[in-house]
């Protein structure tokens, strides 16, 4: 059903009947919006231009119908807990005019193709955005329907064949904002660094003495960090990663533990960006040569975000990773990390015991940061010292006396831990033990009546008692001291929005020594939602060991691991590969994420 088509034009009233006769709203529904639109677009309008004097261009400035409707959030008719977004009224509005519905997805989207077709003022004032170019015809995203006069007016002017789809407005404007400023920074300041000589190549190493740094305080290349960092935040990306090639400079995001190419900018540009990150983190800009670590606090969203920053001299350049440490995924309930309910109701009780160690183990990536500042979160009370030990600081807590490694001047965790006593600690945490002296005052913190919190690098909680035998930790104070091991993963959850069944094959149940019998699983085919990869977010795997009688009495210089397996089995232990099993099952995620997370 179209809307109106004498009309050409899409208002709050017409949108809205659609919407009813979609059967997406109630008639008592269509009745009440009706009545309460002209007042809601006058709130929206003022929303919008508070403090916004700067807006010039009319598509962006104006509030869209359908923004008016979903501002509402009324419940879709007949499906409760679904709300009525626009991204749902651009579905409906797409097919009801014919035009195929594009949800944007910023990952797939090329710069070059956004910013080079059309200009911005026109793109904003029209809200349109070139998405795809393909064989000489170039796929336009446009917010109206009925402005085909627009699209026309652009293929004259550009000799272009252009196919339309319908995107929301929100989706449109973000994508302009972004890359059309991040574009427009970038052009700007590589016209500036243009007659710079690019030093950073391997081969030239040498030559850096004496070099003055491009200033990384320049206007442009401020805008284009600050549009790179948005755009990592507005991607929930955990890691930035700026990477020197040979003739171009590579930035890309790593999201939900995988990476993905966002951005290629002109070689030149790359010193005067990774310049600027330095400045911010306050690392030493002449230092080319060297490793250096810094941090940068910044807020998004109303909310403070702490970025650690690495720089390392490679092949072409200096390489930049920024870890994004999100508070709102660094501090989580523990009951909402994904512990099963016997896991978690031995993991609170090593946490709440008064004195001994509690280790988490896993590779890097693994989660053990987020385990370990959640747990000394649910235990910090104005009752309770919490000191932590870290190489470096991952974020910076108001409720922890956070000391930070500096091996440079001799700070480092054993001469910390040496010291650490005597400023009255009930609880201990330790970034990592990394070597014999960390183990062993890690061990006589526990001894003398400390509860501490540390991490170790092992595969799985049984192999960390062998770790702590190497660093030469006697078996009898691995017995006296250890509470429990957390190993942990963490693995992609399936996207619920292209959530599907399968049956798990012969082969597949074989590998993971399944018995033989029909199982159920589920997979995501990709959709919009998780840019189609099936996948969205992240739950974590906790294989928890506690340290009963029966695992004591296998802790000697010579043990076996099996032997440890099998007496925590007799206690309840799960393993990893089991409890990654079970995850599957349940349609948490899928068998190669199992496959992958576990081997």
């Amino acid at each position: 059903m179209r809307i109106m088509p004498e009309s050409k034009k899409l208002t709050f009233e017409n949108l809205s009947h659609l919407m009813e006769r979609r059967g997406l709203l109630s008639q008592s529904q269509l009745k009440d919006v009706l009545a309460r639109g002209k007042a809601q677009e006058s709130r929206l309008f003022s929303q919008l231009y508070s403090g916004a004097s700067r807006r010039t261009h009319s598509g962006a400035d104006l509030v869209s119908p359908a923004e008016i409707l979903a501002s509402f959030n009324l419940e879709i008719h007949g499906l409760q807990g679904n709300l009525l977004t626009e991204d749902v009224i651009t579905v409906a509005l797409a097919s009801a005019t014919g035009l195929p519905y594009f949800k944007i997805d910023p990952l797939k989207l090329d710069l070059h193709v956004v910013t080079d077709h059309i200009p911005r003022p026109f793109a904003l004032k029209n809200l349109i955005v070139a998405i795809e170019e393909s064989n000489s015809v170039i796929t336009v995203a446009v917010a109206d329907p009925f402005n085909e006069a627009i699209v026309n007016e652009l293929a004259s002017a550009r000799r272009l064949e252009i196919r339309r789809v319908l995107s929301s407005k929100s989706d449109i404007l973000k994508i302009l904002r972004e890359f059309y400023g991040f574009r427009a920074s970038v052009v700007a300041a590589e016209a500036e660094a243009s007659t710079t000589t690019d030093l950073g190549n391997l081969e030239q190493f040498f030559k850096l003495k004496g070099h003055q740094d491009i200033d990384g305080t320049d206007k442009h290349v401020v805008s284009a960090v600050d549009f790179l960092l948005n755009y990592a935040f507005d991607q929930h990306a955990s890691d930035i990663h700026i990477e020197p090639k040979r003739e171009t400079s590579l930035i890309r995001f790593r999201i939900d533990g995988v990476m993905h190419n966002i951005h290629v900018i002109p070689k030149p540009l790359h010193a005067p960006i990774v310049s600027r990150i330095k400045l911010l983190s306050r690392m030493d800009l002449a230092e080319k040569r060297r490793p250096q670590d810094g941090r940068i606090k910044t807020n998004f969203n109303s909310k403070d975000i702490e970025l650690r920053v690495s720089t390392v001299p490679v092949a072409f350049g200096e390489k930049v990773v920024i870890r994004v440490f999100d508070p709102d995924i660094l501090l989580q309930d523990l009951d909402t990390m994904g512990f099963y309910p016997r896991e978690l109701t031995l993991y609170n009780s090593f946490i709440r015991r008064p004195n001994g160690i509690i280790l988490v183990t896993g590779p890097t990536g693994s989660g053990k940061t987020t385990t370990l500042y959640s747990s000394l979160r649910s235990l910090s009370s104005p009752e309770v010292n919490i000191v932590t030990v870290e190489d470096p600081i991952e974020m910076v807590m108001e409720e922890f006396n956070q000391i930070g490694v500096q091996q440079g001047i001799g700070v480092s965790f054993d001469s910390i831990l040496r010291n650490i006593l005597r400023q009255d600690p009930d609880i201990i945490m330790i970034g990592e033990i990394r070597d014999r002296e960390t183990a062993e005052n890690a061990v006589q913190a526990a001894l003398t009546g400390h509860l501490v919190l540390s991490t170790l690098h092992t595969n799985d909680s049984a192999s960390t008692i062998i770790r702590l035998l190497d660093l030469g930790v006697p078996p009898f104070l691995i017995s006296a001291t250890v509470l429990g091991i957390v190993a942990q993963r963490l693995v992609r959850k399936i996207c619920p929005h292209c959530k599907k069944v399968r049956n798990l094959s012969r082969d597949e149940c074989a590998y993971l020594q399944m018995p033989k019998k029909t199982y159920v699983v589920w997979e995501g085919a990709g959709c919009k939602e998780c840019r189609g990869t099936g996948y969205k977010g992240r739950s974590g795997l906790f294989e928890v060991m506690s340290m009963d009688d029966g695992v004591k009495s296998l802790i000697k210089v010579s043990v076996e691991l099996k032997e440890v397996a099998l007496a925590a089995r007799k206690e309840g232990f799960i393993t990893l590969r089991e409890i990654a099993i079970n995850k599957m099952l349940e349609g948490v995620t899928t068998y190669e994420e199992v496959v992958s997370m576990t081997g």
